[in-house]
């Protein structure tokens, strides 16, 4: 396959990180998830003040050291998929910061993105807000049944990250972009729905193209 390095990408709700395991396995392709555990997003959640920037930073570098071990010989040997492009982290940045956060967040952003390797293809998974509303009460159900909890974000936040991604996508013109409609897809990315991302992915060309699915 012409892509060897995939990054998936997608606001919260939407499985990405099963996407990506069920790709790696059809691709017999490394796997890089990211890491989720981060000591300030609960504060984030429950709104204390200053954790919105202390949660980004966080993460802006725990993604950088993940994608910094990642070498261009790497790519060579093994094809690779991501669950995250490391640009999400602006998209994070617009919703969550104010004015003095976002500049010294894009001064920092610009100096660790500069050594990391470029994605040959970006798979973005596109839903309306409604339906990440919905899945997110499923999954918080499906947690409490198993006596488990996690920060859950509102409708209004969604919403505003929808709608940052959706901007992010409609000017991203970095590399190949596969955007795909997620409202009538089998969202377990059982074995006919990743048939079909493949496929997508293997007739890509360059430039963005859409994907919408027929019911």
């Amino acid at each position: 396959m012409d892509f060897r390095y995939i990054a998936i990408e997608g606001p919260p709700g939407l499985d990405k990180t099963r996407l990506a395991e069920r790709l790696g396995t059809r691709l017999d392709a490394s796997v890089i998830l990211e890491d989720h555990d981060n000591p300030f997003l609960a504060d984030f959640y429950s709104g204390r003040p200053g954790a919105a920037f202390q949660t980004q930073l966080f993460f802006t570098l725990a993604r950088h050291r993940q994608l910094a071990a990642l070498r261009q010989r790497d790519l060579f040997s093994q094809a690779t998929v991501c669950d995250y492009l490391f640009e999400r982290d602006q998209i994070y940045a617009f919703t969550n910061l104010d004015d003095n956060e976002l500049f010294i967040h894009k001064r920092l952003f610009e100096l660790v993105a500069q050594d990391l390797a470029a994605p040959d293809i970006v798979v973005y998974l596109q839903a309306p807000t409604d339906l990440l509303i919905r899945r997110w009460k499923v999954r918080a159900d499906q947690m409490a049944e198993e006596g488990l909890s996690a920060p859950v974000p509102d409708a209004e936040y969604l919403a505003e990250l929808n709608e940052g991604y959706t901007h992010f996508f409609f000017h991203y013109t970095a590399t190949p972009l596969l955007v795909v409609e997620t409202s009538q897809l089998d969202l377990t990315w059982g074995d006919e729905t990743v048939d079909e991302i493949l496929r997508q992915i293997r007739s890509m060309g360059r430039g963005t193209r859409y994907y919408v699915p027929r019911t």
